[in-house]
């Protein structure tokens, strides 16, 4: 009995596996009077397709039909008739709403600030220009900001970091946004100069990553400049140009130096590139990390992130750093300290996270093996010198969306990611409540700037106050259901603190 139901269960799956090679068979069938090859295009055409490929959800709601023209060359209207706007495609702007709302959950800290600051309006009368990645997490910031009373005009920071469904949805709300994902070097300038020139409005604010905005007004609308109120910066470039300014007596209005708030190097650097260096490799190049030879370029914070990641996946990981100090951490977290020249022909991947120019010359490319990955975690895209590959001799090949192989005349080819620019907003994602600690400490340094009596701040740049630091800490501590030990009056007057913060000096970084 039990034979005759094995050989009758042994036909019964005989049966399904013929109806499934002959479903595949089909399947194949279909699959090759498909066209089996893409005329080649020129490098410029495939970077302007390019700006709506996406690796996330997002890229089934892009409208391919009008991929080809250029957002410049469009006249869009919001559904209240406003065209004050330059995105990619306004027809997108319910799906961009719903990343916003997703993105509204997992940042507790702006919401909460948004509900108890919306009544008081503490921004009331801030006209706010900025210059950074616009993607749904900036949208819930520039939102609060609105609530709280101010007027914003934006662009992107970066050409391809923008989330054209999120732009959408800001330009449905309202929003005067010009940016889309795969602007030209052209378009990046072009849509500032929308943000900043326009008849009859004055900014009082900039909320800036990286000084582009910045410095664009400050060359060429230097009486703007000069009645600008307050800068808050976020990024180490952007930080470093505004102490350039400062050290010429150049700056003729106080900023805010995000970056090295504690809130922003020990949460944003770490943990946001922690997470998001593996999720842009991956997504771009399916790489397996187990065994591969990765020379990170900076033991910073972002350094720091990306090499405790890459070794908890089993990579071999060697470091490269011009600061003892920094290069001391790295040694005693267990990674071999190297120059880039005693590595650059054995390693799989290069990742820069300097904030620095010229950290991969076209000298360490050569050397590189076939097959490297050569991709950048820092702000600028100076890091890594892509103007040195665009020569005769070499040539270029995009394998997909922020993804091109350089190949040498012998055959040889590297994997150059985003063209060296930022991989993990370029090319994937990046913890959304991370970003709303970094977004909260935004916030609230521009209603510190805007709101500060006269005299306060003075012509140069200045550091959060710790107190504000651990307030934007304290806000996302509900989250983990977190419980702090509040001192005793004897505690306190024994550490001699206040019971309520700040904890740490000034200094304390």
């Amino acid at each position: 009995i039990h034979f005759s139901k094995l050989n009758s269960d042994c036909l019964n799956v005989s049966a399904l596996l013929l109806h499934q090679q002959i479903q595949f068979a089909d399947q194949k069938q279909e699959f090759n009077k498909r066209p089996s090859k893409i005329g080649r295009r020129s490098l410029s055409r495939s970077i302007s397709q390019s700006s709506t490929d996406s690796y996330s959800s997002a890229a089934s709601y892009t409208d391919s039909s009008d991929d080809e023209t250029s957002p410049r060359d469009k006249q869009q209207k919001n559904s209240k008739g406003n065209g004050d706007f330059c995105i990619k495609n306004i027809k997108q702007a319910d799906f961009g709403r719903r990343e916003i709302e997703i993105a509204e959950q997992e940042m507790p800290a702006l919401m909460a600030l948004r509900k108890r600051a919306q009544g008081e309006k503490p921004l009331a009368g801030a006209k706010i220009v900025g210059c950074t990645h616009i993607t749904a997490q900036t949208a819930v910031l520039m939102e609060t900001l609105s609530a709280l009373g101010a007027q914003c005009r934006w662009a992107a920071c970066n050409i391809y970091s923008t989330q054209n469904e999120v732009a959408a949805a800001l330009a449905e709300g309202g929003f005067s946004v010009f940016a889309w994902k795969g602007e030209s070097e052209d378009d990046f300038w072009w849509c500032i100069d929308r943000c900043v020139n326009v008849e009859g409005w004055q900014p009082n604010m900039i909320l800036d990553d990286g000084g582009d905005l910045t410095h664009w007004i400050y060359k060429k609308y230097p009486s703007m400049f000069k009645k600008i109120k307050g800068i808050v910066e976020e990024s180490v470039t952007g930080v470093h140009r505004l102490y350039q300014l400062s050290k010429a007596g150049k700056l003729c209005v106080p900023a805010m130096n995000v970056n090295d708030s504690v809130t922003k190097q020990k949460f944003d650097n770490l943990y946001c590139c922690r997470e998001s260096i593996l999720d842009g490799l991956k997504r771009t190049t399916d790489v397996m990390f187990g065994g591969k030879q990765v020379v990170v370029c900076g033991y910073g914070e972002v350094g720091k992130g990306c090499c405790a990641a890459l070794k908890a996946m089993g990579s071999i990981v060697y470091v490269t750093e011009i600061d003892p100090i920094c290069a001391l951490q790295a040694c005693m977290d267990g990674f071999r300290l190297v120059k880039l020249t005693e590595v650059i022909r054995q390693v799989d991947i290069v990742i820069t996270c300097t904030g620095n120019k010229n950290v991969v010359v076209r000298e360490n490319l050569d050397r590189m093996k076939n097959g490297c990955i050569v991709c950048n975690m820092g702000h600028s895209n100076t890091e890594i010198d892509v103007a040195s590959l665009r020569t005769p001799e070499l040539t270029w090949e995009r394998v997909r969306s922020q993804v091109d192989h350089v190949i040498w005349p012998d055959g040889k080819r590297i994997v150059l990611l985003a063209e060296g620019r930022l991989l993990n907003l370029s090319c994937s994602t990046v913890p959304t409540f991370v970003l709303s600690i970094t977004a909260t400490t935004q916030a609230l340094a521009l209603i510190e700037l805007y709101n500060a009596p006269e005299g306060r701040y003075k012509q140069d740049v200045y550091l959060l106050p710790k107190k504000m630091d651990e307030y934007v800490a304290s806000l996302h501590l509900p989250t983990f259901d977190a419980h702090l030990t509040e001192l005793s009056d004897e505690q306190a007057k024994y550490l001699g603190l206040n019971k309520n913060g700040p904890f740490k000096p000034n200094y304390y970084r």
